[in-house]
């Protein structure tokens, strides 16, 4: 590691903090069960990864898109008593900042052991108001909670989709970026999947020709530009370093991690974003800074990344936001070969959101300590240095892991 980041905004929790263990379901697009079975069956699977008994978690941090409460999950494990619970979002930008929270609730002594969980049926369930995601009956809700969705959805602009077809097309008259420049990132991500035998694009191949045929979405956005829809769950069990050490599995540690929004980062969720000066550079930008100052090291110590990738343009704005190329110049990188196995980034090793699922991030923050402990289905040699990152507007966060000594 080459520290020369090092700052006055040293992170004295760098390293004391881990992940002991890691828990996923089946990614599907039909789970038959509950968000709260899929939720328990990833718990018990990280906690038995960890070698941790359910009697030592006292904290738990879900997403706030989450159906699934506390209460409800550690009535269900048999938790004895939480003394910490937190919810961080919107959405996809919780993942990292999940792991931050449980962090900072160690750090603090609020909790000494902490479930880190995200589960959905997102494919075949209710969305986070209980609505039916195959029920269109009704108009779309408008106003409220700062949303301004009421400027959006009466003029067509509905889906996250849409947003990103925006920010993607202002990238291309901007920068010059094509949708061949796109591919390749959705080329990568199913080549990483066609290894993962977890992963719902597994055995699946795609070539260039596949994606160029695929319908088109919303322009210049294609069907494999979009992320899938999965039903399961994830989840890690974060504790204290020495703790972590004396369980099942290798120990994890938790470089540093960072939250951030940048300057007027506007309300809502997605649309409000479209409201800012620019939106070819996202909240990522700030949290790197913030990343890797607190890490102590910058993007050229990053060995591999997983990238948040709800859609392609997603994924190379922030090849950009966190250094790993010039402003502008996403596209070309993606297209050059940096991103596979032997490349100067490779990315997304277990498929990520546009071929392995899409749990909101946490699967990102799975397949990172997977790659860390040296366990991946695509597994980049020498790697100890893990890059993961979470959604991008309207906030963002992310996170470095280390690989133990």
């Amino acid at each position: 590691m080459s520290g020369t980041h090092t700052t006055s905004d040293y992170a004295p929790y760098r390293d004391r903090c881990a992940i002991a263990g890691i828990g996923q379901t089946a990614y599907t697009k039909r789970s038959g069960v509950s968000e709260l079975s899929l939720a328990v069956e990833a718990c018990t699977a990280a906690l038995a990864d960890a070698g941790i008994p359910v009697y030592e978690v006292d904290g738990i941090i879900r997403n706030d898109f989450d159906l699934v409460s506390h209460n409800e999950l550690a009535d269900a494990l048999g938790i004895p008593n939480l003394t910490y619970w937190g919810i961080n979002g919107a959405g996809g930008a919780a993942a990292p900042a999940q792991v931050a929270q449980a962090v900072a609730a160690i750090e603090s002594g609020q909790a000494s052991t902490v479930l880190v969980f995200r589960a959905l049926n997102g494919r075949s369930g209710a969305d986070r108001y209980g609505q039916s995601r195959r029920d269109t009956d009704g108009p779309p809700r408008v106003g409220g909670s700062s949303s301004y969705d009421e400027y959006f959805l009466p003029h067509g602009l509905a889906a996250a989709g849409q947003a990103y077809a925006m920010v993607a097309r202002r990238h291309m008259i901007e920068y010059g970026t094509t949708p061949e420049q796109l591919a390749h990132i959705a080329l990568t991500c199913r080549e990483r999947a066609n290894a993962n035998p977890r992963a719902q694009m597994h055995g699946r191949p795609m070539t260039m020709a596949d994606y160029e045929a695929a319908r088109m979405i919303s322009d210049p956005l294609r069907l494999f530009d979009y992320c899938l829809e999965t039903d399961g769950a994830c989840a890690l069990v974060v504790t204290r370093t020495e703790r972590a050490r004396d369980g099942r599995s290798p120990t994890v540690l938790i470089r540093a991690v960072a939250m951030g929004t940048g300057p007027a980062p506007k309300g809502g969720v997605i649309f409000p974003v479209l409201f800012r000066d620019t939106f070819t550079t996202f909240p990522s930008a700030a949290v790197a800074h913030t990343l890797y100052r607190r890490a102590g090291l910058g993007p050229e110590d990053i060995q591999v990344a997983q990238l948040y990738d709800c859609f392609t343009i997603t994924a190379l704005i922030q090849l950009e936001d966190y250094g790993f190329c010039a402003k502008g110049e996403g596209g070309p990188f993606a297209a050059s070969g940096a991103l596979g196995p032997q490349g100067a980034l490779p990315i997304n090793t277990g498929g990520g959101h546009l071929s392995e699922g899409y749990i909101h991030g946490l699967n990102h923050v799975v397949e990172g300590v997977r790659q860390m402990r040296g366990e991946s289905t695509t597994q980049i040699k020498d790697s100890d240095v893990c890059l993961v990152t979470g959604g991008s507007p309207p906030a963002s966060s992310a996170l470095i892991l280390r690989r133990d000594a």
